[in-house]
């Protein structure tokens, strides 16, 4: 991809010309050679669903920060995991949990991990699966912030230390939860360039909301897709259902477009 900045029309307020603009983020960003220092590339090491659906859930939930740090602290985490992470989650002894000590990714831990795990572990066997349990509380509610708030209940139920909490955020508390967002797009959303895995087939893409970090935020802001200033659930919905106009049934494939365009910071102003 070329490093030439990308100049937002005047008239970048006309959907039609937006949607233009879009377009082309989508198609520069959403490819696979993008994803090579992306979280998203963790569980593409795998084929197996419940692999991927650990993996994922697990990198999503340390994808805060440098996204090269990310994957690689990640990549030492399926390695602590024995690079099985569902045999790992389901069979791993006392002893090779008591051995998930140390920093994992800046502020979650050892102990954070294996608390993880465990929770994992609880709802694989009461559930069978991150995904059924997902699948079946959106099939409930229809909602994907009570599926949020629905999920992190069951998660914490396990016996877990409090300060683990933190890398789980709370919709209930008005919390973005981009990881959780993130993750979600990765397991639901399938696309012909085999970016997203479409695992969760029975929530559709039209449920999904978006990550919204720092980058894709200052892209939104830039584009006049987002007012609030906040980076909160209510900045989530409303950029959301502002790229709804573009794509009512997948809004969120303009994910890496905004975050690509932010994080490289490739737009600039028509007077810039």
């Amino acid at each position: 991809m070329s490093g030439e900045p990308i100049r937002v029309p005047a008239s970048a307020t006309d959907d039609g010309a937006l949607r233009e603009l879009l377009e082309r983020l989508w198609d520069r960003y959403d490819r696979p050679e993008f994803i090579a220092d992306d979280p998203v590339c963790v569980p593409h090491r795998y084929t197996d669903r419940h692999d991927r659906e650990i993996a994922g859930f697990l990198a999503a939930t340390v994808a805060w920060g440098n996204r090269r740090s990310i994957v690689r602290d990640a990549c030492r985490m399926m390695r602590c995991m024995d690079d099985a992470p569902a045999d790992f989650v389901r069979h791993a002894s006392d002893r090779e949990l008591a051995q998930l000590t140390g920093a994992m990714h800046r502020t979650f831990r050892g102990d954070d991990l294996r608390d993880f795990v465990l929770a994992v572990r609880r709802i694989e066997e009461r559930f069978g699966g991150i995904g059924a349990l997902f699948e079946r509380e959106y099939l409930r509610t229809g909602s994907l912030a009570a599926v949020f708030a629905s999920f992190r209940r069951t998660f914490f139920e396990t016996e877990h230390a409090s300060r683990c909490e933190k890398h789980l955020s709370s919709v209930e508390r008005g919390a973005a939860c981009k990881r959780l967002c993130m993750y979600l797009r990765w397991m639901v959303r399938r696309d012909a360039r085999g970016v997203d895995f479409g695992l969760w087939q029975a929530i559709p893409p039209s449920a999904l909301r978006l990550p919204l970090d720092v980058h894709a935020g200052t892209t939104a802001r830039l584009l006049g897709l987002l007012g609030r200033r906040q980076n909160d659930w209510r900045a989530v919905e409303e950029v959301t259902a502002a790229l709804r106009r573009f794509d009512p049934a997948d809004p969120v494939r303009f994910d890496y477009a905004l975050f690509g365009a932010g994080m490289e910071g490739r737009l600039r102003g028509c007077g810039a």
